[in-house]
């Protein structure tokens, strides 16, 4: 690859998050390398998966049979879908993909082990994402770096969060303490103090985001909605504050920094968990013969869940963070109005603000992130932030995974001025 830091550079970032509901893709131009990066959106596209994919998608969270041969085909199935991801997302801004000097992928998250299990004899920490690197390079004939969490992993860390690097690249601020929350599937906060070196941002997972939200409301509406658009039902509901105080109480939630979770705590299963002990069967809000009652309990447990997520965050917030100026909210969470009216609340008078005042796209943000991480990864430099994820040293993040003809191709983008 070329070995100047200067020039700019197209670069694509691919992930699909914890709520596994699309493929997102963005087109960034980077200037420079590190904390100089500069980085400028192109292009943005949000692919959702084809239902059939996202119906096996979840039958392999829920580890049904057969687990290990629909992990097998859906890893392949992912790298075509990421690929053509790719590939629309240049059709559409009118670039070729030999102008693309890398693609960073994240693929899906299918398991994250930030600790070792207790059910196993064997005791190993471990992260798993699927989307075939190999299948994307093919496809594009572009390099592809991808496993961005096992390098982390491997000096001692918990391999999340990697937002951290976007956030001290792009939203530090000379004179201000920002608190950058994203609220993706699950929530998770870069502590940002004003003029801060790397050494001194930390970051850890507040606990749920949407997760259980999207959860609670795909069980209870069996599939037909898969979140709570515009907050509408958490905005009909009466939280519940017996159940809302006795998921305060989680351990996640008292544990100290770094911390990670994900969706082996806070997927469907605790979803319908909720459910059975609000006395909800599924599907109680597709059945137009349910009474009143029942569907305003439903209700109810949407907002309660909504509830939870915002005190989370602020909690975590208070027990953990040192005073702050802002806060900046980003990821699908941002735009449920009943989830930020609770947490603007709670966090007054701290002004809480969307990423977009500060001149990120929200929806964009975390494939920008793989754009950046990939890229850096190119000049071998660090790109985890050690004192987010507890790794003992700084690493460089991803394994990359060259087209055919790539040497080619890199001798002759290292003779261009």
């Amino acid at each position: 690859m070329r070995t100047a830091l200067s020039g700019n550079r197209l670069c694509i970032g691919l992930l699909s998050g914890t709520s596994a509901d699309a493929i997102d893709a963005a087109l960034v131009r980077i200037r420079g390398a590190g904390p100089e990066a500069q980085l400028h959106l192109l292009a943005y596209r949000a692919r959702p998966f084809p239902p059939l994919v996202r119906r096996e998608l979840f039958q392999l969270f829920e580890q049904a049979p057969p687990a290990l041969e629909r992990l097998c085909t859906l890893h392949v199935i992912l790298g075509e879908l990421f690929a053509e991801a790719a590939m629309t997302l240049c059709r559409a801004a009118g670039c070729s993909l030999d102008e693309v000097f890398v693609i960073g992928s994240h693929g899906q998250t299918v398991w994250h082990q930030p600790a070792p299990s207790s059910l196993l004899t064997l005791a190993a920490r471990g992260t798993l994402q699927i989307g075939d690197p190999a299948v994307i390079a093919e496809r594009t004939g572009v390099p592809v770096v991808a496993d961005f969490r096992a390098a982390d992993m491997a000096a001692g860390g918990q391999g999340a969060p990697l937002t951290p690097y976007l956030d001290w690249v792009v939203l530090r601020h000379p004179t201000r303490h920002r608190a950058i929350q994203n609220i993706g599937g699950i929530g998770n906060v870069t502590y940002l103090p004003a003029s801060a070196p790397r050494e001194d941002v930390f970051a850890f997972d507040t606990g749920p985001g949407n997760m259980v939200i999207d959860g609670v409301v795909q069980l209870l509406t069996t599939g037909e909605l898969d979140c709570d658009r515009n907050g509408a039902l958490a905005a009909q509901g009466r939280v519940d504050r017996v159940l809302l105080e006795r998921l305060l109480a989680d351990p996640f939630l008292d544990q100290p920094p770094p911390k990670t979770t994900g969706r082996e705590r806070y997927g469907l299963p605790f979803a319908r968990q909720l459910l059975n002990e609000f006395g909800l069967p599924a599907g109680i809000l597709r059945d137009p013969r349910v009474p009143a009652t029942l569907r305003q309990r439903a209700c109810d447990l949407v907002a309660t869940v909504t509830a939870f997520t915002a005190h989370a965050i602020a909690e975590s917030y208070r027990r953990w963070l040192p005073p702050i100026d802002e806060v900046v909210v980003s990821g699908g969470g941002a735009r449920n109005p009943s989830l930020m009216r609770v947490l603007r609340d709670l966090l007054a008078p701290v002004p809480v603000v969307p990423v977009e005042a500060l001149g990120l796209d929200s929806a964009a943000k975390e494939a920008m992130l793989f754009a950046l991480l990939a890229h850096d990864a190119c000049f071998g430099l660090p790109t985890n932030v050690p004192s987010a994820t507890g790794a003992r040293r700084a690493v460089t993040l991803g394994s990359l995974t060259p087209p055919n003809g790539w040497k080619e191709r890199a001798n002759r983008e290292e003779e261009q001025p």
